[in-house]
């Protein structure tokens, strides 16, 4: 049973958990593919301090925060179909990438598929925004990947982590399932194990944090949980190297780029990680993490991720929440989540073919 107090504070976590993904989506966009020395000639010594134009506009998002809210909206269908007797999440979720797969492909939204619900439907989302190429193969065709038969089975990419914070905000699974599903979905795009591992140490440490941990007790906890997976070292290392780099001294793009530059998932992770365990502020820790010669979108994507669901989404900048790219879809996308996880019985009742929630999210 949720009480009122404790919905508005998941409702809050939820928001932020988004919202920061995005923020630091978007604040790295413009610099991708820049070095540090190239990012300070060109915004000054302290490298990036604001948005900066991407894709045509300030405060872009990429398929980084795309990718993200489909699996949100994956993982809503997931929920409301968990007393049907067809309960599949991981296929919920694929089916919700695939149609993140049409975005990339469809010049807009296809009116004769009503099935597609309302995120779909957003003409915004219709952008290639860079996405990566195991994600484009790996949903290419209508065949699921799976653990044991993988997509792509040699590529561990960030772009599986970076987009497996949701998984972590179902906070009424058990810790080991919140794991297991963040790799199962992994498979769909990228089949190595530290891929798979990775993205379910983000959605782990995410899922602890919501349950109310600190993020130090929770990345503890989640090594404790990889230690007993098999091919958890290349994960476990990244994520002690991030405890690690904390005792060192003052946070810096030198401490940053130690751990890597964040193209593949576990350094990805280990940098998103790391930055939001130094961060004096969720302003301080989004800029450490973009201001890297590396995958500076997703590492910073990552770190506000961690920084939403730890401190919720009235503690993100209100200049930077104000000015990212989709910000009431994403408010939207999250507050439906979290009603559907508070308040789920009430929003589709049995037969209720024609309400509201089941023009929404179909799943039929």
């Amino acid at each position: 049973m949720w009480g009122r107090a404790e919905q508005q504070d998941f409702r809050s976590r939820v928001r932020g958990c988004l919202l920061g993904g995005a923020i630091g989506d978007a604040l790295g966009a413009g610099i991708e593919f820049d070095s540090l020395e190239t990012i300070r000639e060109r915004h000054g010594p302290h490298g990036v301090t604001d948005y900066v134009p991407a894709y045509g506009r300030r405060g872009a998002v990429t398929d980084d925060t795309q990718m993200s809210l489909f699996t949100v909206d994956g993982l809503i269908r997931a929920h409301i179909r968990r007393d049907s007797g067809v309960w599949h999440p991981p296929g919920d979720v694929h089916a919700a990438h695939l149609r993140w797969y049409r975005t990339q492909r469809d010049w807009g939204p296809d009116e004769r598929r009503p099935g597609d619900g309302w995120l779909a439907r957003q003409e915004w989302l219709y952008a290639r925004r860079e996405p990566g190429r195991a994600c484009l193969l790996g949903l290419g065709d209508a065949r699921m990947g799976t653990p044991e038969n993988p997509k792509n089975p040699d590529s561990k990419g960030c772009g599986t982590v970076m987009r497996s914070a949701p998984f972590g905000l179902l906070v009424g699974w058990d810790p080991h399932l919140v794991l297991q599903l963040a790799v199962e979905c992994s498979a769909h795009t990228h089949g190595h194990p530290t891929a798979g591992l990775s993205a379910g140490a983000l959605a782990l440490i995410v899922h602890c944090v919501v349950r109310g941990d600190g993020l130090d007790a929770a990345v503890r906890k989640t090594l404790a949980h990889l230690a007993a997976r098999p091919h958890h070292e290349e994960t476990t290392d990244a994520l002690r190297r991030a405890l690690g780099a904390v005792r060192q001294g003052t946070p810096g793009p030198d401490r940053v780029e130690a751990l890597g530059e964040g193209w593949t998932a576990e350094e990805a992770l280990s940098i998103g990680v790391y930055c939001a365990l130094v961060a004096q502020s969720p302003r301080h820790g989004l800029l450490l993490a973009v201001n890297h010669g590396g995958d500076s979108d997703s590492t910073g994507s990552i770190c506000g991720n961690l920084l939403g669901a730890l401190h919720g989404e009235t503690a993100l900048p209100p200049d930077w929440v104000a000015g990212v790219e989709g910000r009431a879809t994403i408010l939207e996308l999250a507050d439906d989540f979290a009603m559907e996880m508070t308040q789920g019985p009430a929003l589709h009742r049995p037969g209720d073919a024609g309400g509201v929630w089941a023009t929404r999210y179909p799943v039929g």
